[in-house]
């Protein structure tokens, strides 16, 4: 396990797992969102946004945090294990909700110097909207993208749950020490 993609819905806890993977591996992470997003919320081209996953799947070991579907064909080709956290909506609501009021009220500084901000929460930008547009046809995507013969000779660790995704990291931590 050294070329990790990790994908689910928004809400899920990408970042926060490719963050204690990458301490218990070793392995540098970066989030897709910061390849993304430029100042004021401008998105990348598609060519930017290839040209920097490009840089990252070459490298002999990372981790990948993110679903960007224009660029996932780039990563799974080059990565060897795909982590799908794969929880309900109302777990991904709730962690969503939780992250955006905590990034909100500690004004946390975000990609690119980007914030999250109540304005841009109920507009229709609203990565809430996101999650109620995205989340069930998330799940059918990769479940069709996981079966491609292309995508074989991935390792594919699907957890429906939080604590099935906790378990298995304390497993390989401990594997580890």
């Amino acid at each position: 396990m050294r070329r990790i993609s990790i994908v689910g819905t928004t809400g899920s806890g990408k970042s926060t797992l490719a963050r204690k993977l990458g301490r218990t591996l070793h392995i540098p992470v970066t989030e897709l969102d910061a390849l993304h997003w430029e100042p004021n919320w401008t998105e990348s081209s598609p060519e930017q946004l290839s040209t920097r996953v490009a840089r990252i799947v070459t490298g002999e070991c990372w981790v990948l945090e993110g679903g960007y579907s224009r660029v996932r064909p780039q990563i799974w080709t080059r990565a060897d294990t795909v982590i799908w956290l794969d929880y309900s909506f109302p777990v991904n609501f709730t962690r969503l909700v939780k992250r955006t009021a905590r990034r909100i009220v500690f004004r946390e500084v975000l990609w690119s110097g980007n914030r999250e901000s109540l304005a841009r929460t109920f507009s229709r930008d609203s990565i809430l909207i996101w999650l109620f547009k995205t989340h069930r046809a998330g799940r059918s995507k990769f479940v069709t993208q996981l079966a491609q013969p292309e995508y074989a000779h991935l390792n594919v660790h699907h957890f429906r749950s939080p604590r099935q995704t906790d378990a298995w990291l304390r497993a390989l931590s401990n594997s580890i020490n």
